[in-house]
């Protein structure tokens, strides 16, 4: 079974991302159940504007697109400004909204079946508004997404040190980001022993 992590920082590598910190818990606890996980930059990537799978000569996407459709797990990770996902988590749902009318050869649509989740950090609150934004567009593309397939981690109101500068918190971020593993891990199984098939006609 196969993860992909897109690791929607604003930070380019090779800056520590403390997005990145808090999802590599969730790959870890994913290891331990056999799952073999794959982490992607985004804003390491020319992810060009548009809502297709392919926007053209140097677009990025196709690559990231095909890892997409390889990972049972997709993990969504994102900083929170401003309250909100990040622009960089925003691009990438944009592209993954062409998934939308993507099919198998049967009708079904290739996001059936795939399990995702999401990790928030950020030093300001809006970690739930994160997650339900991330969510919702996830679910909508045709994803499944567990109960409690999330964590994230924030240092609480106004500005303040980082997810790695702080160890405020990371019980909890990690605990739950270990059961998210297990969630994602459980349902994962679940449909890949009863797969959804094509919405009726």
């Amino acid at each position: 079974m196969k993860a992909l992590v897109i690791n929607c920082t604003l930070k380019a590598s090779p800056e520590p991302s403390n997005t990145h910190a808090l999802a590599a818990v969730v790959a870890e606890q994913l290891a331990a159940y056999g799952v073999d996980t794959e982490h992607q930059r985004a804003v390491d990537l020319n992810i060009k504007p548009g809502v297709s799978s392919d926007q053209g000569a140097g677009d990025a996407w196709p690559g990231i697109h095909a890892k997409l459709l390889e990972a049972e797990i997709l993990i969504m990770a994102s900083p929170t400004w401003l309250g909100r996902p990040s622009s960089v988590a925003q691009r990438v749902l944009e592209r993954m909204d062409a998934m939308l009318s993507e099919t198998e050869d049967d009708g079904r649509p290739v996001a059936y079946n795939r399990v995702a989740g999401v990790v928030v950090t950020g030093n300001e609150d809006g970690a739930h508004h994160v997650i339900s934004e991330i969510s919702g567009a996830l679910a909508d593309i045709g994803y499944t997404i567990p109960g409690q397939a999330w964590t994230y981690w924030h240092l609480g109101p106004g500005p303040g040190r980082d997810y790695l500068d702080d160890e405020h918190g990371h019980g909890w971020s990690h605990e739950t980001a270990r059961a998210m593993a297990a969630n994602l891990h459980g349902m994962a199984q679940a449909l890949a022993a009863n797969p959804l098939g094509a919405p009726p006609s």
